[in-house]
Protein backbone atom coordinates (compact mmCIF):
# COMPACT_ATOMS: atom_id res chain seq x y z
CA UNK A 1 0.00 0.00 0.00
CA UNK A 2 1.28 3.46 -0.95
CA UNK A 3 -0.07 6.47 0.94
CA UNK A 4 -0.26 9.68 -1.09
CA UNK A 5 -0.67 12.90 0.86
CA UNK A 6 -2.09 15.92 -0.94
CA UNK A 7 -3.89 13.39 -3.12
CA UNK A 8 -6.16 15.87 -4.89
CA UNK A 9 -3.45 18.47 -5.56
CA UNK A 10 -1.61 19.15 -8.81
CA UNK A 11 1.02 16.50 -8.16
CA UNK A 12 -0.81 14.20 -5.78
CA UNK A 13 -3.74 13.81 -8.14
CA UNK A 14 -1.42 12.86 -11.01
CA UNK A 15 0.51 10.49 -8.73
CA UNK A 16 -2.62 8.67 -7.54
CA UNK A 17 -3.64 8.10 -11.16
CA UNK A 18 -0.13 7.01 -12.22
CA UNK A 19 0.22 4.51 -9.38
CA UNK A 20 -3.32 3.18 -9.80
CA UNK A 21 -2.84 2.64 -13.52
CA UNK A 22 0.38 0.75 -12.76
CA UNK A 23 -1.56 -1.67 -10.57
CA UNK A 24 -0.30 -0.41 -7.22
CA UNK A 25 -2.47 -0.35 -4.12
CA UNK A 26 -3.05 3.32 -3.35
CA UNK A 27 -4.44 5.12 -0.34
CA UNK A 28 -5.27 8.80 -0.86
CA UNK A 29 -5.23 11.33 1.97
CA UNK A 30 -8.09 13.76 1.28
CA UNK A 31 -10.16 16.29 3.20
CA UNK A 32 -13.52 14.59 2.59
CA UNK A 33 -13.65 11.01 1.25
CA UNK A 34 -17.34 11.44 0.38
CA UNK A 35 -16.61 14.14 -2.19
CA UNK A 36 -13.16 13.14 -3.47
CA UNK A 37 -13.00 12.02 -7.10
CA UNK A 38 -10.46 9.19 -7.28
CA UNK A 39 -9.70 6.32 -9.66
CA UNK A 40 -11.54 3.07 -9.03
CA UNK A 41 -9.92 0.98 -6.34
CA UNK A 42 -8.14 3.85 -4.60
CA UNK A 43 -8.88 4.04 -0.88
CA UNK A 44 -9.73 7.49 0.46
CA UNK A 45 -8.75 8.38 4.04
CA UNK A 46 -8.62 11.51 6.16
CA UNK A 47 -6.00 12.84 8.54
CA UNK A 48 -4.28 16.09 9.46
CA UNK A 49 -0.56 16.28 8.66
CA UNK A 50 -0.22 18.98 11.31
CA UNK A 51 -1.57 16.51 13.88
CA UNK A 52 0.30 13.22 13.46
CA UNK A 53 -1.92 11.51 16.01
CA UNK A 54 -4.78 11.70 13.48
CA UNK A 55 -2.81 9.75 10.86
CA UNK A 56 -2.98 6.25 12.36
CA UNK A 57 -5.61 4.89 9.97
CA UNK A 58 -3.91 6.44 6.96
CA UNK A 59 -0.52 4.95 7.85
CA UNK A 60 -1.75 1.52 8.91
CA UNK A 61 -0.39 -1.09 6.49
CA UNK A 62 1.31 1.41 4.18
CA UNK A 63 4.83 0.53 3.05
CA UNK A 64 5.61 3.75 1.16
CA UNK A 65 4.67 7.40 1.63
CA UNK A 66 4.54 10.41 -0.68
CA UNK A 67 4.96 13.32 1.72
CA UNK A 68 4.33 17.03 1.38
CA UNK A 69 6.73 19.40 3.17
CA UNK A 70 6.31 22.08 5.79
CA UNK A 71 3.89 20.59 8.29
CA UNK A 72 4.20 20.69 12.06
CA UNK A 73 5.78 17.80 13.95
CA UNK A 74 7.09 16.00 10.87
CA UNK A 75 9.56 14.07 13.01
CA UNK A 76 6.61 12.69 15.02
CA UNK A 77 4.72 11.83 11.83
CA UNK A 78 7.72 10.01 10.39
CA UNK A 79 8.25 8.11 13.64
CA UNK A 80 4.62 6.99 13.54
CA UNK A 81 5.02 6.05 9.89
CA UNK A 82 8.06 3.89 10.68
CA UNK A 83 6.24 2.14 13.54
CA UNK A 84 3.26 1.51 11.23
CA UNK A 85 5.49 -0.30 8.75
CA UNK A 86 6.36 2.42 6.23
CA UNK A 87 9.76 1.68 4.69
CA UNK A 88 10.22 4.39 2.05
CA UNK A 89 9.42 8.11 1.75
CA UNK A 90 9.40 10.32 -1.34
CA UNK A 91 9.42 13.92 -0.12
CA UNK A 92 8.20 16.77 -2.30
CA UNK A 93 10.86 19.41 -1.68
CA UNK A 94 12.24 22.22 -3.85
CA UNK A 95 15.48 23.77 -5.07
CA UNK A 96 15.34 26.19 -2.13
CA UNK A 97 16.22 23.36 0.24
CA UNK A 98 19.75 23.43 -1.17
CA UNK A 99 20.14 27.02 0.06
CA UNK A 100 19.66 25.89 3.67
CA UNK A 101 18.65 29.45 4.50
CA UNK A 102 16.70 29.26 7.73
CA UNK A 103 16.00 33.00 7.52
CA UNK A 104 14.00 32.48 4.33
CA UNK A 105 10.52 31.13 5.10
CA UNK A 106 10.32 28.80 2.10
CA UNK A 107 13.90 27.55 2.25
CA UNK A 108 13.44 27.01 5.98
CA UNK A 109 10.48 24.66 5.78
CA UNK A 110 11.99 22.76 2.85
CA UNK A 111 15.32 22.41 4.67
CA UNK A 112 13.71 21.28 7.92
CA UNK A 113 11.42 18.84 6.10
CA UNK A 114 14.41 17.22 4.37
CA UNK A 115 16.27 17.10 7.68
CA UNK A 116 13.37 15.35 9.42
CA UNK A 117 13.18 12.73 6.68
CA UNK A 118 16.95 12.12 6.75
CA UNK A 119 16.83 11.66 10.52
CA UNK A 120 13.86 9.27 10.36
CA UNK A 121 16.11 6.38 9.24
CA UNK A 122 13.55 5.50 6.55
CA UNK A 123 14.69 5.02 2.97
CA UNK A 124 14.13 8.35 1.23
CA UNK A 125 14.14 10.21 -2.07
CA UNK A 126 13.94 14.01 -2.27
CA UNK A 127 12.13 15.50 -5.23
CA UNK A 128 13.27 19.06 -5.97
CA UNK A 129 11.12 20.33 -8.86
CA UNK A 130 11.33 23.87 -10.17
CA UNK A 131 8.17 25.93 -10.73
CA UNK A 132 5.13 24.02 -11.93
CA UNK A 133 3.71 24.59 -15.41
CA UNK A 134 0.30 24.59 -13.75
CA UNK A 135 1.25 27.93 -12.14
CA UNK A 136 0.12 29.43 -15.46
CA UNK A 137 -3.44 28.82 -14.28
CA UNK A 138 -3.00 31.84 -12.00
CA UNK A 139 -3.44 34.00 -15.10
CA UNK A 140 -6.98 32.72 -15.76
CA UNK A 141 -8.76 35.63 -14.02
CA UNK A 142 -6.88 38.09 -16.23
CA UNK A 143 -7.51 36.03 -19.36
CA UNK A 144 -11.21 36.03 -18.57
CA UNK A 145 -11.41 39.81 -18.94
CA UNK A 146 -8.85 40.67 -21.61
CA UNK A 147 -5.76 39.86 -23.63
CA UNK A 148 -3.16 41.72 -21.54
CA UNK A 149 -1.55 39.58 -18.84
CA UNK A 150 0.43 41.33 -16.12
CA UNK A 151 3.27 38.98 -15.13
CA UNK A 152 5.48 38.87 -12.06
CA UNK A 153 9.28 38.68 -12.37
CA UNK A 154 9.20 39.24 -16.15
CA UNK A 155 12.97 38.85 -16.62
CA UNK A 156 13.33 35.53 -14.79
CA UNK A 157 13.67 32.36 -16.83
CA UNK A 158 12.28 29.20 -15.24
CA UNK A 159 12.64 25.56 -16.24
CA UNK A 160 9.03 24.88 -15.29
CA UNK A 161 7.91 21.26 -15.12
CA UNK A 162 4.62 19.50 -15.79
CA UNK A 163 3.20 18.13 -12.49
CA UNK A 164 2.55 14.87 -14.33
CA UNK A 165 6.31 14.49 -14.83
CA UNK A 166 6.93 15.08 -11.13
CA UNK A 167 4.34 12.39 -10.41
CA UNK A 168 6.02 9.98 -12.84
CA UNK A 169 9.34 10.40 -11.04
CA UNK A 170 7.65 10.14 -7.63
CA UNK A 171 6.02 6.87 -8.68
CA UNK A 172 9.42 5.43 -9.55
CA UNK A 173 10.86 6.64 -6.25
CA UNK A 174 8.07 4.99 -4.29
CA UNK A 175 8.32 1.64 -6.06
CA UNK A 176 11.99 1.37 -7.01
CA UNK A 177 14.70 1.07 -4.39
CA UNK A 178 17.33 2.19 -6.91
CA UNK A 179 16.32 5.80 -6.17
CA UNK A 180 16.73 5.51 -2.41
CA UNK A 181 19.03 8.20 -1.02
CA UNK A 182 18.83 10.31 -4.18
CA UNK A 183 18.16 14.04 -4.46
CA UNK A 184 16.38 14.49 -7.79
CA UNK A 185 16.52 17.92 -9.43
CA UNK A 186 13.46 18.12 -11.71
CA UNK A 187 12.90 20.55 -14.57
CA UNK A 188 11.11 20.74 -17.85
CA UNK A 189 13.07 20.85 -21.13
CA UNK A 190 13.08 24.65 -21.56
CA UNK A 191 13.88 27.71 -19.45
CA UNK A 192 11.19 30.20 -20.43
CA UNK A 193 10.37 33.78 -19.55
CA UNK A 194 6.77 34.54 -18.54
CA UNK A 195 6.34 36.25 -21.91
CA UNK A 196 7.40 33.02 -23.64
CA UNK A 197 4.67 31.14 -21.81
CA UNK A 198 2.11 33.80 -22.71
CA UNK A 199 3.15 33.46 -26.37
CA UNK A 200 2.46 29.72 -26.21
CA UNK A 201 -0.95 30.33 -24.65
CA UNK A 202 -1.70 32.89 -27.37
CA UNK A 203 -0.92 30.34 -30.07
CA UNK A 204 -3.00 27.51 -28.64
CA UNK A 205 -5.97 29.76 -27.80
CA UNK A 206 -5.75 31.83 -30.99
CA UNK A 207 -5.78 35.04 -29.00
CA UNK A 208 -3.55 38.15 -29.33
CA UNK A 209 -2.21 37.84 -25.80
CA UNK A 210 0.39 40.29 -24.58
CA UNK A 211 2.59 39.98 -21.48
CA UNK A 212 3.06 43.16 -19.47
CA UNK A 213 5.84 42.92 -16.89
CA UNK A 214 5.26 44.14 -13.36
CA UNK A 215 7.93 46.11 -11.55
CA UNK A 216 9.39 44.64 -8.38
CA UNK A 217 7.27 47.01 -6.29
CA UNK A 218 4.11 46.06 -8.19
CA UNK A 219 4.95 42.39 -7.77
CA UNK A 220 5.57 42.91 -4.06
CA UNK A 221 2.15 44.52 -3.64
CA UNK A 222 0.43 41.79 -5.64
CA UNK A 223 2.06 39.04 -3.61
CA UNK A 224 1.26 40.79 -0.33
CA UNK A 225 -2.43 40.66 -1.21
CA UNK A 226 -2.36 36.86 -1.34
CA UNK A 227 0.21 35.63 1.21
CA UNK A 228 1.92 36.49 4.52
CA UNK A 229 4.82 38.93 4.37
CA UNK A 230 7.49 36.35 5.21
CA UNK A 231 6.55 34.43 2.06
CA UNK A 232 6.56 37.65 0.03
CA UNK A 233 10.10 38.30 1.25
CA UNK A 234 11.10 34.73 0.37
CA UNK A 235 9.91 34.96 -3.23
CA UNK A 236 11.44 38.41 -3.71
CA UNK A 237 14.74 37.01 -2.48
CA UNK A 238 14.50 34.08 -4.90
CA UNK A 239 13.46 35.91 -8.05
CA UNK A 240 14.13 39.65 -7.60
CA UNK A 241 17.47 39.22 -5.82
CA UNK A 242 18.38 36.09 -7.77
CA UNK A 243 19.25 33.81 -4.84
CA UNK A 244 17.48 30.84 -6.47
CA UNK A 245 18.44 29.37 -9.83
CA UNK A 246 15.43 27.92 -11.64
CA UNK A 247 16.85 28.35 -15.15
CA UNK A 248 19.39 25.52 -15.13
CA UNK A 249 17.93 22.43 -16.80
CA UNK A 250 18.44 18.84 -15.64
CA UNK A 251 18.04 15.51 -17.48
CA UNK A 252 16.53 13.76 -14.46
CA UNK A 253 13.03 13.14 -15.81
CA UNK A 254 14.42 11.35 -18.88
CA UNK A 255 16.94 9.41 -16.79
CA UNK A 256 14.30 8.18 -14.35
CA UNK A 257 11.31 7.64 -16.64
CA UNK A 258 12.98 6.87 -19.97
CA UNK A 259 11.17 9.68 -21.80
CA UNK A 260 11.66 13.40 -22.26
CA UNK A 261 9.86 15.80 -19.93
CA UNK A 262 6.84 17.49 -21.49
CA UNK A 263 7.23 20.96 -22.96
CA UNK A 264 5.15 23.90 -21.82
CA UNK A 265 3.33 23.75 -25.15
CA UNK A 266 2.40 20.10 -24.55
CA UNK A 267 1.12 20.96 -21.08
CA UNK A 268 -0.82 23.97 -22.40
CA UNK A 269 -2.45 21.96 -25.20
CA UNK A 270 -3.51 19.30 -22.69
CA UNK A 271 -5.19 22.10 -20.68
CA UNK A 272 -6.34 24.18 -23.62
CA UNK A 273 -9.96 24.16 -22.46
CA UNK A 274 -8.99 26.15 -19.38
CA UNK A 275 -7.53 28.92 -21.52
CA UNK A 276 -10.28 29.05 -24.16
CA UNK A 277 -12.32 32.23 -24.23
Amino acid sequence: MILVTGATGNIGGELVTTLSEAGEQVRALVRDPSTATLPAGVEAVTGDLNRPETMADALDGAHALFLLPGYDNQADLLDRAKKAGVQRVALLSSASAALRNLDNAVSRYMTLSERAVRESELAWTFLRPRSFMSNALRWLPQLAVGDVVRVQFPDVRVGAIDPADIAAVAAKALTDGDLDGRILELTGPQALLPADQIAVLAAISDRPLVAEGLTTEETKAELAATMPQHYVDAFLSFFADGTLDEATLYPTVREVTGRAPRTFEQWARAHAAAFAR
